[in-house]
């Protein structure tokens, strides 16, 4: 756009001029609305209205059904169930962790957190052989049932104690910074007064972190009801059918004659993820705010009884994460499953089946691979942007934007897979192109439901940064994209990394939303495991969980020997 001169010669300002802050926060603007804001848009009509008008028979005859009103109460059941579980583990785990003496309480959290980072048909996968009748490792323990006998964990109990010990350290993570917060002189006070060390939990500590603990509850809950890996390999052969499943089952028996009814479905399920981060925010909001931040917390010493509490903890992830891994990894090495492993029976052919041989499988990883880092890299860029505008440029614009973010993150997986295949089922408007049944509606699926995932630690670092620096950069003239490129881009870098590195982790394996988004010439490595299970090719299925779980411990490691560089409180698993 060319200048207009003034009367004097001199050019005049252009009447009009685009910014680049403006064209950043127009791109953000279209890429949240259109992959986040739009699906629920879609979801929410698809379910609610037909063609003409509103769907009040076809809603009356849905949830008339026995079996979905029985899906219903399985999932609160269940959910409620497992909630209580993870709140005793996790509580248990936090106070020990943060408010006591105890020693080695690095490799404790580390060891405690890791399952949550294993995707949870694996988990699923290694508890089923690790509790089964022909278990490889209860047979050398001695402790193995009769053949025949009916698998445990194929029960609604089973369900619920998996997932419960599953969604432990998120109450973990919740609580122990609620904990932090209680300050020492309240404690020492109460103790002072007479009070034992369990009186002073009873009576301070526990009330003090009562706001923690219901927040806490709410996101198991609401991890509870959207957990398709275990929910789908202990529910479905168990015959105990919930939303999340019945969702699944219908869309692939039925096809896209099925959508309307499951996006009604998958509207109760957003209604009841909803309703706990609703608690959840109100439980934060309602948090006590007699604490002192600037006091240190209380440390209980344990005397003789730290090795008891440090051995039953390590008991505890002895039975619940090393027996189960190490169920799976003797499956993966062995030809068939239910053989002993032996130096005659060990084998590798089951990963050379997985790293080179099965065709399906290599194309699968390749996938996921590339829609991985895409992804990564797109939301890391996209973050550190959009985070920006959240700490120092808030707007209503800007407040919806994160509002859709956070939106798509919280909806169950497989209730954004369904928003996803309703918006992208029909060609594009305007360039008649389809995605559906491509990896690009997977890639959108991810960009969306992984974007508040990102742009949480990066808003952490946000906060400590010095925004004089930015504010020097631009009254010495620096432009939008220079200040972010020169000044904020070197002190925002290690948090952005760190949010890739966890989006990496976290979508490599995903499969609460791909498992509806995948076609037979598009798969990802996550629901193969339920597959290739299915199957009946448990050993392989093995092999490709015990890849699965390496590169995450690997990633994990790799990120925790670089923490020094990175705020605290970004890797979760760091204590």
């Amino acid at each position: 756009m060319t200048s207009v001169p003034n009367s004097m010669g001199a050019p005049r300002a252009p009447l009009f001029r685009l910014s680049s802050e403006r064209i950043v926060l127009a791109l953000l603007a279209v890429l949240i609305l259109s992959v986040s804001v739009a699906p629920m848009l879609r979801l929410a009509q698809a379910a609610l209205f037909d063609d003409g008008g509103l769907a009040v028979e076809r809603l009356a005859k849905l949830f008339s059904r026995p079996q979905t009103g029985a899906a219903i109460w399985n999932t609160i059941q269940i959910s409620l169930a497992s909630t209580l579980v993870s709140l005793l583990v996790g509580t248990i785990f936090a106070v020990i962790m943060v408010q006591t003496d105890l020693g080695g309480k690095s490799a404790l959290v580390f060891a405690f957190v890791l399952p949550l980072m294993i995707p949870p048909q694996v988990t699923a996968m290694a508890w089923i052989q690790a509790f089964s009748p022909s278990s490889p490792v209860l047979g050398v323990l001695g402790l193995s049932m009769e053949a025949g006998t009916r698998h445990p964990l194929y029960s609604r109990t089973g369900i619920i104690l998996l997932l419960g010990i599953y969604n432990a350290p998120l109450v973990y993570l919740a609580i122990q910074a609620s904990l932090r917060r209680i300050p020492l002189d309240l404690a020492e006070a109460a103790r002072a007064a007479g009070a034992g060390p369990l009186r002073v939990l009873l009576t301070v500590i526990l009330p003090l972190a009562r706001g923690g603990m219901v927040a806490a509850a709410s996101l198991a809950f609401v991890s509870a009801i959207g957990n398709f890996g275990i929910q789908a390999m202990l529910g479905i052969p168990a015959r105990v059918p919930t939303l999340i499943t019945q969702i699944y089952q219908q869309i692939n028996g039925l096809g896209p004659a099925a959508l309307p009814n499951m996006a009604a479905l998958s509207l109760v399920l957003t209604a009841l993820t909803v309703a706990g981060v609703l608690l959840a925010a109100r439980a934060g909001e309602r948090g006590d705010t007699r604490v002192d931040l600037g006091s240190r917390p209380l440390t209980l010493p344990l005397g003789r009884a730290g090795a008891v509490i440090a051995a039953l903890l390590w008991g505890y992830l002895i039975v619940s994460l090393l027996l189960p891994l190490s169920a799976l990894l003797q499956t993966s090495l062995v030809a068939a499953y239910g053989l002993p492993l032996t130096a005659e029976t060990m084998t590798l052919k089951n990963y050379a089946a997985a790293l080179f041989q099965q065709v399906s499988l290599r194309d699968a990883f390749v996938t996921s691979l590339w829609l991985t880092l895409v992804t990564m890299g797109f939301l890391m860029l996209a973050s550190v942007f959009l985070g920006y505008f959240l700490t120092w440029r808030r707007g209503p614009l800007v407040r919806l934007l994160h509002f859709g973010s956070e939106a798509a993150y919280t909806l169950p997986g497989i209730t954004l897979g369904v928003a996803m295949i309703l918006l992208f089922l029909r060609p594009l408007p305007g360039i008649g192109v389809s995605i559906y049944g491509t990896p690009w509606i997977i890639l959108a699926a991810y960009v969306a439901g992984f974007f508040a995932l990102a742009l949480r630690p990066v808003l952490s670092g946000y906060a400590q940064i010095d925004r004089a620096l930015e504010e020097a950069a631009q009254v010495a003239g620096a432009g939008f994209l220079r200040r972010m490129r020169d000044v904020i881009w070197p002190l925002i870098a290690p948090t952005a990394i760190a949010a890739a590195v966890i989006v990496f982790m976290t979508a490599i394996n995903e499969i609460q939303t791909s498992i509806l988004l995948i076609s037979s010439g598009t798969r990802t490595i996550g629901p193969m495991i339920i597959f290739l299970e299915e199957g009946g090719a448990s050993t392989l299925a093995a092999a490709v969980g015990c890849l699965m779980i390496l590169g995450v411990l690997a990633l994990m490691l790799l990120s925790t020997a670089l923490s020094r560089f990175l705020p605290k409180g970004v890797l979760p698993w760091q204590f």
